[in-house]
């Protein structure tokens, strides 16, 4: 989908701004944050921390981008950077449900997972729950408070949901950075952080509760150019050095492949949880494909939601099926995003970070 456009400079002027979107007196959103800690997590984690619309319980770490092990560490450095070692950071799954972990590629994700940026070795402890268990005990202790969101592969999430499924009616919402319904990303039917576990995904989709899919359709459009990256270039702000060399690993990577700029994948899932008018929502029926040998980990929309209805019919060589030209309706699972108000997101996110999104003209994005 297109990106939606601002339509004056006066629309735009007003936008520089960019106003925390927290209605006086009422209270942050409480978050989970379920993060496989590459590139982009990374400067979600980031916008996240410095929102002050959000306030961020823990990061919980599932393998994706990068392993597990390497994930908890990147984590771990995140807070200790921002100096929030308040926000727990908890270990969970080694690996998806069925089957080996397929992790992201050091093109996009460095050696580190965090573009090659070196930072300090952690001061903010390791969390000792679960991440799973630590899930559910927070869910139920804020009942119809807490947003999970996910910028990552969802077995942490699954392995929770099947721990304890009393958690789905008590989850205020699933913001879900994942899927497409209009081609992949690591395959030609599926974006990465599905593929990678499919079963997961399933029994996400299916649980019940509110979901939002920020997946391939409105990331793809959000862009990281270059002239956006300079504004956070020659702050001396170790937050804003980290987001602004991470970023210029993402910018030179998306060059060489000729885009003009790197995708914000994550960063807008957490953009939607801050400001939920960035995109536009349809609501669907999103199942997950498990077994196609071409199209396992495909995210399949049903936007009519409705389904055919199929008789058995006789007929002198045997049975068979008929469609009846009848329909019956099914009930939506997940609010896809289909347009997304992108530079509105990437002022949003750059004044978060430090940078002054006024001292851009429209041109120069």
């Amino acid at each position: 989908m297109l990106a939606l456009r601002r339509y004056s400079m006066v629309a735009l002027l007003l936008a520089a701004s960019v106003p925390c979107s927290l209605p006086v007196g009422a209270a942050p959103r409480a978050v989970v944050i379920d993060t496989d800690p590459g590139t982009d997590d990374a400067i979600a984690i980031v916008l996240a921390l410095q929102s002050p619309e959000l306030a961020v319980r823990a990061l919980t770490v599932v393998p994706g981008n990068v392993t597990a092990d390497q994930g908890i560490d990147n984590a771990r450095r995140i807070v200790s950077l921002l100096h929030r070692c308040d926000v727990p950071v908890a270990a969970g799954a080694k690996r998806p449900l069925v089957v080996p972990l397929v992790t992201g590629s050091e093109t996009w994700h460095g050696k580190n997972g965090l573009g090659d940026v070196q930072l300090p070795e952690p001061r903010c402890p390791l969390d000792r729950r679960w991440a799973p268990d630590l899930i559910i005990e927070m869910v139920r202790a804020a009942p119809h408070q807490l947003t999970l969101i996910t910028l990552g592969p969802l077995t942490n999430i699954a392995l929770a949901l099947e721990k304890d499924p009393g958690i789905v009616p008590l989850v205020e919402r699933v913001v879900m950075m994942g899927g497409s319904i209009s081609g992949g990303n690591v395959t030609p039917a599926a974006e990465f952080n599905i593929y990678v576990d499919p079963e997961a995904a399933q029994l996400v989709f299916k649980a019940g509760w509110p979901v939002t899919m920020v997946g391939l359709d409105v990331c793809n459009v959000t862009l990281l150019t270059r002239a956006r990256l300079h504004t956070l270039e020659g702050r001396h702000d170790p937050v804003a050095e980290f987001v602004y060399g991470v970023g210029d690993f993402l910018v030179r990577a998306a060059e060489r492949h000729g885009e003009a700029g790197s995708r914000m994948y994550d960063p807008l899932a957490v953009g939607v949880a801050i400001d939920p008018t960035l995109i536009v929502a349809s609501p669907m029926v999103v199942d997950v494909e498990t077994a196609g040998s071409l199209t396992r980990g495909e995210t399949v929309a049903n936007r009519e939601r409705a389904s055919n209805i199929i008789e058995e019919r006789r007929s002198p060589d045997g049975a068979q099926y008929s469609f009846t030209g009848r329909t019956k309706p099914l009930v939506s699972n997940a609010g896809v995003a289909t347009a997304v108000h992108a530079d509105r997101f990437l002022d949003l996110l750059l004044s978060r970070i430090g940078a002054s999104p006024g001292s851009l003209t429209r041109n120069d994005r």
